[in-house]
């Protein structure tokens, strides 16, 4: 079975054909500035990469390009695009109503129309990706798998904010969680590698990036996780602020006479690293700065650790205890100094890495970074969330 996986963000498109018998991917690639002229980098294994400038008015045009190119008799990897069995989606937000992956058809995209309110950011680009497949491929299901889906099993009291409950019952305000495909994923991949029941595991998994997420994994379960409403709460991120007393949000508005608009641009585009330290929002800048002397580069790394500690600490509460510690994601995957700073000083909770193994990894393939007297074991495990979308979909179909 040959499966298509999209991500459709705003102005960009990202796909990956899997060939599930084997497993590999056949050809990946993006497509770009989508709506302000275009271009469009395809990559097959064992082959250079092609990139070309092409007008992409629209996410149908671009998906037209991306059907061409994996036909195409040079770059091309199979003959028709009915070669395509089904279609995945990568999904956001599936609101309260889907609470898993689900084949896609007019009641979703409908549904998933009425709650862009809460979702506009990453709403209306998915479901444009939806749409385009729909138009260009009737016959071929598809499926549409949610970040949410995963924290569908907490407890309310794990996902209701302390306000009036009529804005959970009206307005469906409450933690929500993101990350959830890339969290399920290496929980699963996790217990695989260590052979264990995945029952039997409590994990905390910390998907760290420009955004990022900590998720607390009891049985395969996600019983609580670090982002909420939006991907906005939780620690600090690249240009996300991360939680904060939000009372600093009203006095901020009165104070420098902001509309909602500009203090939510501050908040999500203008804080986290980059607000700290004033000089990238870039976690390899912002390291190479501290190196060099730069207190609030420093700083920025500091609030990052401690706030990753106090999640990791509080799920362990959550959980009575803890089994495996993992990082993944572009920064937990491949920094060594923040998983350092991080794991430091952790030993009364039974955690402690092995600082040589840490630093000296191979990059790419699930590391356990563990000292051999550490009661948690501590894993690099890299994240696939396309895979994970491309078996959602074929149990689907």
């Amino acid at each position: 079975m040959k499966i298509l996986v999209i991500n459709s963000g705003s102005s960009s498109l990202k796909y990956q054909l899997f060939d599930m018998d084997s497993g590999k991917v056949l050809a990946k690639g993006g497509c770009e500035r989508i709506g302000a002229g275009g271009s469009v980098t395809h990559k097959v294994p064992g082959r250079d990469n092609y990139t070309i400038e092409i007008d992409l008015p629209s996410h149908d045009k671009a998906l037209e390009v991306v059907f061409e190119l994996l036909t195409d008799k040079v770059h091309g990897v199979i003959a028709d695009v009915s070669e395509i069995d089904a279609v995945g989606h990568r999904v956001a937000h599936g609101g309260e109503k889907y609470k898993k992956s689900s084949l896609v058809d007019i009641e979703l995209i409908n549904y998933l129309e009425t709650i862009i309110p809460i979702n506009p950011l990453h709403g209306p680009p998915a479901i444009k990706g939806m749409k385009a497949c729909l138009k260009l491929l009737p016959s071929t299901p598809q499926a549409a798998v949610f970040d949410t889906s995963f924290y569908a099993n907490m407890k309310p009291s794990r996902y209701i904010y302390a306000l009036p409950y009529e804005f959970y019952s009206e307005d469906k305000i409450r933690r929500y969680g993101f990350h959830g495909t890339s969290h399920r994923y290496v929980s699963q991949k996790t217990a695989e590698i260590l052979g264990k029941p995945l029952s039997s595991l409590k994990m905390v998994t910390c998907h760290l990036g420009n955004g990022s997420s900590i998720t607390a994994v009891d049985g395969g379960v996600a019983i609580d996780t670090s982002m909420g409403f939006t991907p906005q709460e939780g620690i600090e991120m690249g240009t996300r602020s991360g939680s904060i007393d939000p009372t600093v949000v009203p006095y901020i508005m009165k104070l420098k006479n902001l509309t909602p608009d500009q203090m939510s641009d501050i908040l999500n585009k203008q804080s986290g690293i980059l607000g700290v330290t004033g000089v990238s929002n870039d976690f390899r800048n912002c390291l190479a700065a501290a190196k060099e002397g730069n207190e609030r580069a420093q700083l920025a790394l500091d609030i990052l650790a401690n706030g990753i500690k106090k999640y990791i600490g509080s799920y362990m509460a959550e959980m009575n205890g803890l089994d495996v510690l993992v990082f993944t994601a572009g920064i937990g995957e491949n920094q060594c100094e923040i998983r350092r700073m991080v794991c430091e000083n952790m030993e009364g909770l039974g955690i402690k890495i092995d600082n040589d193994k840490n630093e000296n990894f191979e990059r790419g393939i699930p590391v356990e970074i563990s000292a051999a007297d550490s009661k948690v074991k501590v894993w690099i495990v890299p994240t696939d969330e396309e895979y994970m979308i491309a078996l959602d979909t074929q149990k689907l179909v």
